[in-house]
């Protein structure tokens, strides 16, 4: 039986890796929880590898009450300082104070729009870019769309959202589906 053909970035040997491109990268999410989760994990990505966040992604997700806004918003002076003592998750000041930071931005985001999902899609009218690359190299760090989002998301008070981060989110998420022409999950050209 012949293996499924991935896209060029994935780590064959590396079964998280492997499950994470098959079954969540590109596919458009609309679950708050899920979209807080996933920006919080790209902006602790910042300087590492993918592979060390999804290695550490259980952590995360115990660490930051299961990406809960409205507890991890809640996160006081006392619960940041024993984060930066757990080993399930990157111990970095800035981005521990980001992801509670950015658990309040998102609460008014919520707000604002009724959901975090409205806000996010509306900048695609709701239908993800299919862009179908030919290789790697064929895919940017950043665009237009990502620089957008992440001058509105700074504008609202988040941070470790710059471009090159938003651009990954939003691949991660869905909005964005860069699966290269060879990968079983490249969707079809549109008709």
């Amino acid at each position: 039986m012949a293996e499924k053909k991935r896209c060029g970035w994935v780590d064959g040997d590396n079964a998280e890796y492997v499950r994470y491109h098959d079954e969540e990268w590109g596919r458009p999410v609309h679950d708050d929880r899920h979209l807080f989760e996933m920006l919080t994990l790209e902006g602790a990505q910042a300087g590492l590898s993918w592979s060390t966040i999804l290695n550490k992604r259980s952590g995360y997700r115990r660490a930051f009450a299961n990406f809960d806004p409205r507890k991890v918003a809640r996160f006081d002076a006392r619960k940041k300082k024993s984060l930066l003592a757990d080993p399930g998750i990157v111990r970095n000041r800035l981005k521990v104070e980001s992801t509670v930071t950015n658990a309040r931005a998102f609460l008014e985001v919520q707000r604002e729009f009724g959901s975090f999902d409205r806000y996010l899609w509306s900048f695609v009218a709701g239908r993800p870019v299919l862009n179908r690359p030919t290789a790697m190299k064929d895919v940017p760090a950043r665009t237009a769309l990502s620089d957008r989002i992440s001058k509105d998301l700074k504008r609202r008070g988040f941070r470790f959202v710059g471009s090159t981060i938003v651009y990954a989110y939003l691949q991660a998420v869905g909005i964005v589906n860069d699966h290269s022409r060879g990968c079983f999950r490249c969707p079809p050209r549109p008709t």
